[in-house]
């Protein structure tokens, strides 16, 4: 049998949230965050999402990550459909696809050492099925805590510092290491440079995109930047309150769209040519 082409399958994917009930009888209404997504991911390759806040973004990333159960439809990594999956092997599974979240500031602890905050999902690696995987040494966990510091540019003596010790690129490159850290063929990526300046966020994605090549990362980026998604995707999708409304290569969506929706997003995105210029006015 052939190997399965796809990293990642996601399929008619459905995410149903209950609101309060303005009355005591009657069933509870229903937001609809998410239905009937699908798509395919390479190893490799990198699928931007794009789309409003409130279209499902966060929504898709979390049920990607089984950080929540979809209402309806599947994932699956490496063939596992990973809402089938026990506790302890999901944890297992974890070390294969990994998260970087929007805010650098808070999503490292400030109590811990920034050697710990990269070894975490070591040590929940470490905690997977008995007799799947090997158990790594102290001496084994610092050096491959070092290789994922070198890996974003810091230094493995970085590790004795705290997050404070550091600047919001620098801690991002943190948070990068830490997703590195097992190893994984996925990287969900969710706004991962919305929350750093402008001058910040190049540096930040040159890393992820050198890295990219480097390791055969694959990448689900999540963003409301237009501009960062047409740089580092090969291919977006874009969603409307909870559907995929058009998906294709970013040279050709971000330069003729066909949906209206995609063509506002665009159009919402301030230009960065000057004006044109005013003839003189003839006497």
């Amino acid at each position: 049998m052939a190997a399965d082409p796809w990293l990642l399958e996601v399929s008619d994917l459905g995410k149903r949230y209950a609101l309060p009930r303005d009355r005591l009888l009657g069933p509870a209404p229903q937001l609809q965050a998410l239905e009937g997504v699908s798509f395919t991911l390479t190893r490799g390759r990198s699928l931007g999402v794009v789309g409003e806040s409130g279209c499902g973004k966060s929504t898709l990333a979390r049920l990607v990550m089984a950080l929540e159960s979809p209402s309806a439809g599947w994932v699956r990594l490496l063939g596992q459909d990973l809402h089938r999956l026990g506790h302890a092997e999901l944890r297992a599974a974890r070390a294969q696809f990994q998260m970087v979240f929007q805010d650098p500031y808070s999503s490292l602890d400030p109590r811990l050492t920034v050697a710990r905050s990269v070894g975490e999902p070591l040590e929940m690696q470490s905690k997977g099925i008995a007799g799947k995987r090997q158990d790594l040494t102290p001496a084994e966990r610092m050096r491959r805590i070092g290789e994922a510091l070198d890996a974003v540019g810091l230094r493995a003596s970085d590790g004795a510092k705290y997050p404070h010790e550091f600047s919001g690129g620098q801690r991002q490159r943190i948070a990068i290491a830490r997703a590195l850290v097992t190893r994984p063929a996925l990287i969900v990526a969710d706004e991962p440079v919305s929350a750093l300046d402008v001058s910040v966020q190049a540096q930040v994605l040159n890393l992820m995109q050198d890295l990219q090549e480097q390791l055969g990362l694959s990448y689900l980026f999540i963003s409301h930047d237009l501009a960062v998604v047409d740089l580092v995707c090969d291919e977006v999708l874009v969603l409307q309150a909870g559907r995929i409304v058009e998906r294709g290569d970013p040279d050709t969506l971000f330069r003729q769209p066909r949906h209206p929706y995609t063509r506002r997003l665009i159009d919402a995105v301030p230009s960065m040519e000057p004006p044109p210029a005013t003839p003189p006015r003839q006497p």
